[in-house]
């Protein structure tokens, strides 16, 4: 019996989930839940082998409640839901760590795929998502961005890197913000590790 934890912001959606997941033979729905602040404590009561969590969980997104609950839980593997394809979202699922990644209008079978699959130690992706991915900009960063990252795998903090870039440490902030989100980071050293597997460029001359 596969134990699923569903985060989905809308009621509607979320209950059909729970419906039709929980009338299968070998899924069990142990919880549901419509934002992502409480998915580490409810995965710790409920203990899932499988999280299917939307990506635009109010408060906490989906990307960064996937990387809580696998901290928390590191056995529990992650299927992320898209409701559009947007690139860079394959990238951000793979910078948490997350198992799967599909599309909310996906088929009933589909879903129920990729869950299964997860669930026995595999990946999945949406075949449109990985299409969409291959076909943006491998660098999800702009260079002055590409640039904050640089001085922040150094070790600067916001008043340095806007001093040596010429900023304020504010708009230092908000440059910073923008990587997280676009690598799918909670903090500086995930976003670093991020960009060293994604092979971005921080090498490059800074004022």
């Amino acid at each position: 019996m596969i134990r699923i934890l569903i985060a989905e912001e809308a009621p509607l959606l979320r209950s059909g989930l729970v419906a039709f997941l929980g009338g299968l033979h070998d899924v069990e729905v142990v919880a549901s839940i419509g934002t992502g602040e409480k998915i580490v404590s409810v995965g710790l009561a409920f203990q899932p082998e499988v999280g299917l969590i939307d990506v635009d969980l109010p408060g906490v997104d989906g990307f960064a409640a996937s990387r809580a609950l696998q901290e928390a839980l590191p056995d529990c593997r992650t299927v992320l839901m898209a409701a559009r394809r947007r690139p860079g979202d394959l990238r951000r699922a793979v910078a948490v760590r997350a198992a799967g990644l599909v599309m909310k209008n996906t088929s009933p079978d589909g879903l129920v795929a990729a869950i299964r699959r997860v669930a026995g130690g595999r990946r999945f992706v949406d075949p449109d998502l990985a299409f969409t991915e291959l076909g943006a900009a491998q660098n999800p960063l702009t260079d002055r961005e590409l640039e904050v990252l640089a001085l922040v795998c150094q070790g600067l903090n916001n008043p340095a890197i806007g001093k040596r870039l010429y900023m304020s440490p504010k708009t230092a902030s908000v440059h910073i913000s923008h990587i997280l989100t676009k690598l799918g980071a909670t903090n500086r050293t995930q976003a670093a590790t991020a960009a060293h597997h994604l092979g971005l460029d921080l090498d490059r001359p800074i004022p």
